[in-house]
């Protein structure tokens, strides 16, 4: 969840945080806040018309911005619906942690079909996320002819801040925390009073931090699912649950109906990447789930 405190002034949020958890009865967190808070990117998108606006610049939706070596990515021959590409010069001020690459660029596609969810291991390749180490020698892309009309979204600049973001679940984040269901509904009921009324229906569209959950924690999905494990009576379950919390959210795009976007019954879509590979830079490894109220 976001904190509602002024974006970009962390320390107030940490300090805010800090009361709203003594004042709940939950002093014990205190000591571990630093595990609760994750800086995060918040992404604003405004539609505009897409020719007005300079090729490689930071998009949400419309046509993206490609080198000569990457193709438009297919699924299952349907070409993929464009998502957003990040100029990372645009963010690299926000991302107060160093944890994206300072220059270059990342693009996201997924399946235009919407029928991709990560739940099966067959479901890699639903989705492509692509970085490049400069964001020199782009070109406006050519849409495919066969690629839906309802599969292409509104073009929409973007805008950035820094906001810190807030675990839902703190016996996920510490370690040996001892937890009981009584103390999550004071969590959980904590949590309702940090939101600003107008931050409930606002859209979350946001790279890194904590995500906005609407289901369970996606992690153990993450991990489980992208080493080819359903079943969770399977033998290798208990050795890749150890590092699961090793995934961290990279991109989280939210229904957004000013760019004609709404994944499922009004979900969101999330990318995640282990940290070794976001240190590494590997992009190619990416898990994405679709979650839906």
């Amino acid at each position: 969840m976001t904190i509602n405190a002024d974006v970009g002034e962390d320390s107030m949020d940490k300090s805010a945080v800090q009361s709203a958890l003594t004042g709940a009865g939950l002093a014990k967190l205190v000591p571990d806040i630093d595990k609760l808070l994750r800086l995060s990117i918040r992404l604003y998108a405004t539609p505009v018309s897409q020719p007005q606006q300079e090729v490689g610049v930071s998009r949400l939706g419309g046509v993206p911005d490609l080198p000569s070596e990457i193709a438009w990515p297919q699924w299952k021959n349907v070409p993929q619906s464009f998502i957003a590409q990040i100029r990372l010069d645009d963010v690299h001020q926000y991302d107060l942690n160093g944890l994206l690459p300072a220059q270059g660029m990342l693009w996201f596609f997924y399946d235009a079909q919407q029928e991709t969810f990560g739940e099966e291991p067959a479901d890699r390749g639903g989705w492509q996320v692509f970085f490049a180490p400069s964001a020199a020698r782009l070109q406006r892309a050519t849409v495919p002819t066969s690629l839906p009309q309802a599969s292409q979204f509104q073009a929409c600049s973007l805008r950035f801040a820094s906001e810190l973001t807030l675990a839902l679940q703190p016996q996920l984040e510490i370690a040996n925390l001892k937890w009981s269901d009584s103390e999550q509904e004071q969590y959980d009921n904590m949590l309702s009073t940090l939101i600003e009324q107008n931050e409930r229906a606002a859209v979350h569209h946001r790279l890194l931090g904590y995500p906005e959950t609407l289901q369970d924690d996606m992690r153990q999905q993450c991990q489980l699912v992208s080493h080819g494990v359903t079943d969770e009576d399977d033998p290798r379950v208990a050795t890749l649950a150890k590092t699961a919390m090793d995934w961290q959210l990279l991109l989280q795009i939210d229904s957004d109906e000013q760019a004609g976007m709404k994944w499922g019954n009004t979900g969101m879509l999330y990318y995640w990447i282990t940290q070794a590979d976001l240190q590494q830079r590997q992009f190619g490894n990416t898990w994405l789930i679709l979650q839906s109220e």
